[in-house]
């Protein structure tokens, strides 16, 4: 069956640190582009980061470029996010997913086919 156990999640200080790992079974997960969202409150789901299936390209929302980093093992079906000077905007629920892509990942949510249940993340001082 298949399954997103998601973890690294907590509450941490302004300008503090995090590492979300996704670890996937029940797919063939090298086929499929993962990514990261998330959701602030009272906001809609967003794209966070993903990365490719075919040439494990990586891609970084606006918001995030130069604070966090996407890696993928193929081998241990694992996806890990880094990330670094966390800010109170980064607080929210982070949703790991799944797409069927042979290149790129989709900007647009219903593109998405697994979702995890989400870990929270809380910045706060």
């Amino acid at each position: 069956q298949l399954q997103f156990v998601e973890s690294g999640g907590g509450l941490v200080q302004p300008g503090g640190s995090l590492s979300l790992s996704c670890a996937a079974s029940g797919f063939t997960f090298k086929y499929y582009a993962i990514g990261w969202f998330r959701r602030a409150p009272g906001k809609e789901r967003e794209g966070v980061s993903c990365v490719s299936s075919t040439d494990g390209l990586t891609y970084y929302g606006d918001p995030v470029k130069g604070r966090f980093t996407i890696s993928r093992d193929n081998h241990k079906d694992t996806v890990t996010l880094q990330m670094h000077n966390l800010q109170p905007e980064d607080t929210g629920v982070y949703y790991c997913a799944a797409e069927s892509r042979i290149e790129g990942c989709s900007p647009r949510l219903d593109d998405w086919d697994y979702w995890g249940r989400g870990i929270q993340v809380t910045v706060s001082s």
